[in-house]
């Protein structure tokens, strides 16, 4: 364990949390397409020598523990020239599903030797979900049966070598994409970000000295994995069981058990998964850095507010996650449901295992599905391909404290809202609603918050891909409060409504409308006698 004065160590704490969230700041100011710019969905981390996380800047927590893999992944690629990038999205080593690309860079000390065989003092990493990344439908977001049909895979490469593109690694990603000219843009600005992240993280250990630098950031860890284990401290010994399910696989089968026993005692926490169903010839398998980054996630929300996110948090954990199942699938089975929604469900099981633990502090269950809908086609207004990727908010769960929140993105996801304006100026579509779906919260003492009407009007034809949960498994209430109501899907066509599944791609027309309602959050507690 290494020691440091406390004010040195917050100081040092701010300091690589700061490279973290300013390496954000770049890419999102820089970057071309709304998915990134506008709602931000992208993370950016700090990492030490080992590949350890330092600090992880407050965006996506679904990257939480995944990130840290791909790091690792990318060692492979070593001796390393100062001025590398490392690309990569594959699932299988680190990645969370295919649209996720993560940049690492190596950083390497600003006194010290720039050779090949030279040793980093560290890594920054950026992970941005881009609006295509080629495969079978736009926006890489079909209803697959297998990895490859969801888009390019890319293993650890070269994306730049000693501070020079490498052209020949842009130009086989760019010409396996619907949208060259925007991968492009989105890609320079995770490149100009890895340079801030660089040098930022640079400048500091030109500041303190390696040695200094070296002993903070083991100090750091150190203090992340006290912190994690005094809260669990807090935490009743014991064993605590819950399931949950999946609606469905997308081909019908269904529902789909997520299972969870979380053991409470001195080492720790172990969580096991073991009862959770098989992996399935679809979408929704989640790789294991999935389901750890959502387990670590559950604990990071009991910790005190302003605690650091780094890998000393996650030392107190332990898994049992079976092989071939939909929490730790293998390949080549399709995964980008599992990163966007199968998270959300084994979320909503470790924070059921963990009501048991703490009945009066847990809130129940939010909406739990990000609703996601890609789409894409030719635009009429100018002739050009178009990919697009949107996810819609859905209710918080009501609490201890208070009713839980409307219309708003909860847990594995923390991205913004794409602004109609800015929607109906990149793409050929129109907002024609956007409103609070009332009276979809669950009841109780404290109510669910309610989910959200959103209806999009397509203005040409289109290829879309809907992929959303809690359509038929509603989000359960906890201490007597009733579930929220389960979310819908239809498609508005010449007056007619069609409902469509909570997993499906079909072709869109000029005028059609998709209408997606969100799940209402679930209540707490008995209502109050009237």
């Amino acid at each position: 364990m290494s020691e440091i004065d406390a004010a040195r160590l917050a100081i040092f704490d701010s300091l690589v949390s700061s490279a973290a969230e300013e390496m954000g700041a770049t890419l999102r100011h820089t970057a071309l397409s709304p998915n990134i710019k506008e709602r931000a969905d992208f993370s950016c981390a700090v990492f030490d020598a080992d590949g350890q996380p330092l600090a992880q800047a407050a965006h996506i927590p679904v990257h939480l523990g995944a990130m840290p893999e791909s790091v690792r992944a990318v060692e492979a690629l070593a001796p390393w020239t100062e001025g590398d990038v490392a690309v990569l999205n594959d699932p299988y080593l680190g990645g969370t599903h295919l649209p996720d690309v993560t940049m690492v860079s190596p950083v390497f000390a600003a006194d010290g030797p720039r050779g090949r065989r030279a040793r980093p003092i560290g890594f920054v990493a950026s992970r941005a979900h881009q609006a295509d990344i080629g495969g079978s439908a736009p926006g890489s977001m079909p209803v697959a049966r297998e990895l490859i049909q969801e888009g390019l895979v890319i293993p650890p490469l070269r994306i730049m070598r000693a501070g020079e593109p490498v052209e020949e690694t842009l130009a086989l990603v760019l010409r396996n994409v619907r949208t060259p000219d925007e991968r492009r843009g989105d890609f320079a600005a995770q490149i100009a970000a890895q340079r801030v992240g660089g040098e930022r993280l640079q400048a500091l250990a030109a500041r303190l000295g390696l040695r200094q630098f070296r002993r903070s950031s083991e100090a750091l860890l150190d203090y992340g994995e006290r912190l994690a284990r005094a809260t669990i401290a807090t935490l009743p010994n014991g064993v605590y069981r819950f399931e949950d399910a999946m609606d469905d696989d997308g081909y019908g089968d269904g529902p789909l058990p997520i299972v969870v026993e979380v053991t409470i005692s001195e080492r720790g926490l172990h969580l096991d998964f073991t009862g959770t169903a098989p992996q399935r010839p679809a979408s929704i398998n989640a790789v294991a850095a999935v389901t750890r980054s959502a387990s670590y996630y559950v604990l990071r929300c009991l910790l005190p507010p302003g605690a650091p996110t780094n890998a000393g948090l996650f030392r107190p954990f332990s898994f049992t996650l079976p092989e071939g199942s939909l929490v730790n699938a293998r390949p080549p089975v399709a995964v980008n449901a599992g990163n966007v929604e199968t998270s959300q469900r084994i979320v909503d099981a470790v924070w059921g295992a963990l009501s048991q633990a703490l009945p009066e502090r847990m809130p129940a269950a939010s909406s739990g599905t990000m609703n996601n809908l890609a789409a894409g086609g030719i635009d009429p207004r100018n002739g050009r391909p178009w990919a697009y990727y949107e996810t819609t908010g859905g209710g918080l769960g009501g609490g201890p404290d208070g009713p839980g929140m409307a219309a708003t993105h909860s847990h594995m996801t923390n991205t913004l809202n794409t602004p109609a304006e800015a929607l109906e100026l990149a793409y050929p579509l129109r907002v024609v609603e956007q409103s609070v779906r009332r009276g979809s919260g669950g009841s109780g003492r404290h109510e669910g918050g309610d989910g959200m009407i959103r209806r999009t009007q397509f203005l040409g034809e289109a290829t879309v891909t809907i992929v959303s949960e809690r359509r038929t498994t509603a989000p359960w209430g906890l201490r007597g409060g009733s579930p929220g109501a389960p979310g819908r899907n239809a498609l508005e066509r010449d007056g007619e409504e069609i409902p469509l599944a909570g997993k499906t791609t079909f072709d869109a027309r000029a005028g059609d409308v998709v209408r997606v309602e969100t799940p209402g959050g679930g209540g707490w507690g008995e209502p109050a006698a009237s």
